[in-house]
């Protein structure tokens, strides 16, 4: 068995992965829901409900407010609260619509059958139909992008898909979402990757998973000769070698298909491969099979001093704090609440922060972890430029972004960077580059879109 991995960079932090072998447990209903209209990249949904209206579980409460945009359903029944503001992910008030919960009446139109849909007994579904259902179910990328899937499996006339990777490398420290998934629900991901092929018009596809999850590797391998022996489609899984960020868009393709995607604006598909998170893959098989909209994630809760880490399938809108009190409560002492992992994740201010399209993890750091180490000043030890997966000079893009050098920052391709954490994390001196990082590229991507606004 050959193991594969990227050519640059990568670290390998503490993996954590205390849930690994936790049974997912379905999450109770909150009392109250909160839907954000941002739960993706790209423009906000537009509300179609109003106060008083009556919905269900599956009910539209927001359509796309663009083309770069997903649709919000409703992952409960009951009233529509109001229409308001409440603090998201980024610790700022945003739109949001809140829904008393009433029972639990699902529309009609969903399938809540247990009855495995195969692609081959449903002719009427062409790659339009499916990429028309997709979008529909408001299908977003599960990994934490929210990048909406329909876009990705339309790719502009200058790029040619050629295959589709499914993303369940899951390197982040601590979450085990996917792995639960894939070891609770192999087969419908694999018909949700066919209909990913199908819609994409590639019969080529990749599942790439890394080595610290055996019985993952075993089980897809085994499900995908049986499930594509007779079958146009050719999947391969492919067994990567543990590395942080092994998971990145990027890394993946490199590691998979031996190919380099280019500086932004260049995409996985620009070298001829779609990305998608294998718990994409799941909500796309129960969005085409099952008319199911996307309002439900695999979401993992855990610390180290948490009493009951576990994972959980959850209604979007949920508030943490529930699953939090069903992990025992926050620990006492000093605490930090991450919407994700320890290296990606988004600090939290509020443990009254629903789940989201993208909310893979609550992620509780205690003690010393919690806590950051005092910065001290650069050893020049160049650990952080060894560690960067995409090439980059880490120590050099934080230092210009400081001092608002925004015309040299942007000629040392700080838009490339992936944002990983391997730089902050391998520091010896302890120095915030990623948080100076982050802020410049933020600002020179702002320029860029300002300078083409203009042309």
């Amino acid at each position: 068995m050959k193991i594969k991995t990227f050519s640059i960079g990568g670290i390998h932090p503490e993996e954590n992965k205390l849930t690994h072998e936790v049974a997912t447990k379905v999450a109770p209903l909150p009392q109250q829901a909160i839907f954000p209209l941002s739960q993706h990249i790209g423009a906000p949904a537009t509300p179609v409900v109003q106060k008083g209206d009556k919905v269900k579980v599956g009910t539209l409460l927001a359509d796309a407010g663009g083309f770069v945009s997903a649709p919000i359903h409703s992952s409960v029944s009951g009233t529509v609260a109001k229409i308001d503001t409440a603090i998201d992910a980024t610790g700022y008030r945003k739109p949001v619509i809140i829904v008393d919960v009433e029972g639990d009446e699902w529309e009609e139109s969903i399938d809540r059958s247990e009855t495995l849909e195969l692609v081959k007994d449903h002719p009427e579904l062409t790659p339009e139909e499916i990429v028309t259902r997709i979008k529909a179910a408001g299908v977003v990328g599960m990994g934490g992008a929210c990048f909406p899937t329909f876009i990705k499996l339309t790719p502009p006339p200058t790029a040619k898909a050629e295959c589709v990777i499914i993303n369940a490398v899951e390197c982040e420290p601590y979450i085990t979402a996917d792995y639960r998934l894939m070891m609770e629900h192999a087969d419908e991901i694999l018909v949700g990757l066919e209909l990913l092929m199908k819609g994409a018009k590639v019969t080529k596809g990749y599942i790439g998973i890394e080595t610290n999850k055996p019985a993952a590797i075993d089980l897809l391998t085994r499900k995908c000769a049986e499930a594509f022996r007779a079958s146009e489609y050719q999947v391969e899984v492919v067994p990567l070698a543990q590395q942080y960020p092994q998971g990145g868009e990027k890394q993946l393709v490199d590691a998979v298909i031996n190919r380099q995607v280019p500086a932004p604006p260049a995409i996985p598909v620009n070298v001829g491969a779609i990305v998608q998170n294998v718990g994409t893959s799941f909500a796309v098989y129960q969005a085409v099979m099952k008319h199911k909209p996307l309002f439900e994630r695999y979401t993992t809760v855990t610390g180290k001093r948490l009493q009951n880490p576990g994972n959980y399938l959850v209604r979007m809108g949920t508030p943490m704090q529930m699953l939090i009190d069903l992990c025992g409560g926050m620990p006492d002492g000093d605490n930090k609440l991450l919407a994700g992992g320890p290296m990606m994740g988004k600090a939290l201010t509020s443990t009254e922060v629903p789940i989201c399209k993208g909310t893979n993890s609550v992620t509780i750091l205690s003690g010393d972890d919690a806590r950051r180490k005092e910065p001290q000043p650069c050893i020049r030890c160049a650990k952080c430029v060894g560690a960067c997966p995409m090439g980059l000079e880490p120590y050099l893009l934080a230092k210009l972004s400081a001092f608002k050098n925004w015309e040299r920052a942007e000629g040392e391709d700080i838009t490339s960077c992936i944002e990983c954490g391997s730089c902050q994390f391998t520091c010896p001196a302890h120095r915030p580059l990623l948080d100076n990082i982050r802020q410049g590229k933020q600002t020179v991507m702002g320029i860029i879109r300002s300078r083409a606004a203009k042309k």
